[in-house]
């Protein structure tokens, strides 16, 4: 055999016996984690190239820029499809959902609470309307996102029995919602369900509108939202608020958070070190 041989030969041998012993340096492999998202704006904007927008693409954006292995691939689901596609594995974690909203008796490990917002009822501004119009929400037609889960109803998201106990037409944004309302044909809609946060937006660009609506002060639901992931998932929900926690102890996510006039959570920090994610 020659030299070189020899040499090549005893450099693979030192090199197995190093790998067994444990101190020869390996690259660090790409941590890719599949999100499953929906248009929930301002929280998930999803585009039509299905690229989220809102603070899921900004947060998206800080993740991996804190973290250099880090991967983040989106999965478009819809409000009805998520659990079947959650349950299907075609996603890892999605971010941003109530536990009240069909996830605890899934399987599925639920996080700390790490925004929260809330929706109220919108109607057409008259001078013979105050608060009082909304008390008997129920009387009312009304036009509400066609698989969110809402206070007057319990969480039913079933278009069927909704439409057996409500006067309810479903829709697929905001703006039609508000369009409907506008419209003023009260047998069709009187009354949409708007968070509190995209309605902020809308009514900061237009005075007309703000004009225009009257909003109630009493909240359909106030709902914290959390990170859900399967329980015997290649990333779990508690990964994922590892690789947040930078975010969350330096204020970057506060500021993402307030940017989309959104809020955070009482004491997230606080919380978080009591879940095991040191400040």
């Amino acid at each position: 055999m020659s030299v070189t041989g020899r040499f090549s030969r005893t450099f693979l041998q030192l090199a197995s016996t190093a790998l067994l012993a444990g101190w020869l340096p390996i690259a660090q492999s790409e941590t890719v984690i599949t999100l499953g998202a929906y248009h929930f704006p301002p929280i998930a904007d999803m585009g039509s190239n299905q690229k989220p927008k809102g603070l899921l693409g900004d947060l998206i954006t800080a993740l991996e820029a804190a973290h250099d292995d880090l991967d983040i691939r989106v999965f478009h689901t819809s409000p009805k499809r998520r659990y079947l596609d959650f349950e299907a594995g075609r996603y890892d974690i999605i971010l941003f959902e109530s536990a009240d909203w069909g996830w605890s008796d899934r399987d599925a490990l639920i996080s700390q609470p790490i925004l929260v917002e809330e929706e109220v009822y919108v109607a057409l501004n008259k001078p013979d309307r105050d608060q009082s119009f909304f008390d008997a929400i129920a009387s009312r037609s009304i036009v509400a996102m066609s698989g969110y889960h809402y206070g007057f109803a319990d969480r039913e998201t079933d278009p069927d029995v909704l439409r057996q106990n409500f006067r309810i037409e479903f829709s697929d944004n905001h703006n039609r919602s508000l369009r409907l309302i506008k419209a003023d044909r009260p047998s069709l809609a009187e009354v949409a369900i708007i968070n509190r946060s995209y309605l902020r937006d809308i009514l900061a660009e237009n005075d007309v509108c703000r004009s225009q609506l009257l909003i109630s002060d009493k909240p359909d639901q106030r709902y914290q939202l959390r990170v859900i992931g399967r329980k015997e998932g290649r990333v779990t929900a508690d990964d994922l608020m590892r690789l947040l926690h930078p975010l969350i102890a330096n204020g970057s996510y506060a500021e993402l958070v307030h940017k989309w006039g959104l809020q955070l959570p009482d004491n997230l920090p606080a919380q978080l070190a009591a879940n095991g994610h040191p400040e």
